[in-house]
């Protein structure tokens, strides 16, 4: 049957330790892939993707090589048994993924970039100035207002559009906890304050996209081979221009990803395969629609079972 398939990629926190080591043992295709990104960081990597400890593989600077390294690996292993995808996007971090796998840039670039990253980010606000956390249960627009009643404390707003009740705000303590305050009165579920070490996605990030932007000048990009949606805009990336200008904004600004998602849908996707750690991005799929098919791999078995179901 003719599908149309996009390959879809996380961010920062699906993060384990042991993640991609059966691929790593069984897969001589990831296999290259972690051993080009231990030669392009010049330590081991894998090392720490497989042995850990938790508490180095959860700094920021390896956290997102790390993230990136596996999901490339169990996408070219997908890849290598001619499963290819009509688009791809990515959650945050994980558009870097996206956008080695559609030829923007080549591997080796975006494992060094994404460490850079991750240290800009972690540079960009001292440590305990802010920090984000998850609103559930209430509406978009309820969130909106509870991020507007607490600005007068400081800098609040949404991070994250992951799916209907499920948003992620982000700012600076006071006004955080303000905001989650106010959201609790206005019907949230529950606000769940997350483990990450700044308010990543607002203007306080403002010094890392400066950073990030100075680096990408200095690397040599590609016009993208297969469309990529942007999380800043929620629609293509017309070519390498445009993928330079969104990346340094993509760090301040909020990941359109249930927009995003609704774009892949509204253009006929109708098979989306989670590659790398995890599947979080499987559980934002189901709520945003409880029929769609996502799959997912991060290990042998899971990549012969999407191998088989293509196959069938």
């Amino acid at each position: 049957m003719d599908r149309k398939t996009a390959f879809i990629f996380a961010g920062q926190g699906s993060q384990y330790v042991g993640m991609g080591k059966e691929l790593y043992q069984h897969n001589d295709v990831s296999r290259a892939v972690f051993d080009l990104a231990d030669q392009e960081l010049g330590y081991s990597l894998s090392g720490l993707c497989f042995n850990g400890p938790k508490e180095e593989l959860d700094k920021t600077e390896h956290t997102q090589p790390a993230i990136l390294t596996v999901s490339v690996a169990a996408a070219r292993a997908l890849m290598d048994q001619g499963i290819n995808p009509d688009l791809t996007a990515g959650f945050s971090l994980g558009e870097y993924s996206a956008l080695v796998l559609s030829g923007v840039l080549p591997f080796e670039a975006a494992v060094k970039l994404v460490r850079n990253r991750g240290r800009y980010m972690q540079e960009a606000v001292s440590q305990g100035v802010g920090g984000m956390a998850a609103v559930l249960g209430l509406e978009t627009s309820g969130v909106e207002k509870a991020c507007l009643a607490a600005e007068s404390l400081g800098i609040v707003r949404i991070a994250n559009y992951n799916c209907p009740g499920q948003v992620v705000i982000s700012g600076e303590n006071k006004a955080l906890e303000a905001a989650s305050a106010r959201a609790m009165e206005l019907g949230a579920k529950r606000v769940i304050p997350l483990e990450v070490s700044g308010p990543f996605h607002t203007g306080l990030l403002e010094p890392a996209a400066r950073k990030l932007a100075d680096e990408l000048a200095g690397i040599e990009f590609s016009d993208p081979r297969i469309p990529v949606i942007s999380n800043v805009t929620a629609d293509y990336m017309a070519d390498k221009s445009a993928v330079k200008e969104l990346l340094p904004q993509q760090v301040m600004r909020s990941v359109l990803w249930e927009m995003s998602f609704r774009k892949m849908l509204a253009d006929g996707v109708d098979t989306f395969v989670e590659l790398g750690p995890g599947s979080v991005l499987k559980g934002f799929a189901r709520k945003i629609d409880k029929n769609v098919k996502v799959l997912n791999v991060e290990d042998p078995a899971s990549l012969e079972a999407v191998v088989k179901y293509f196959n069938d």
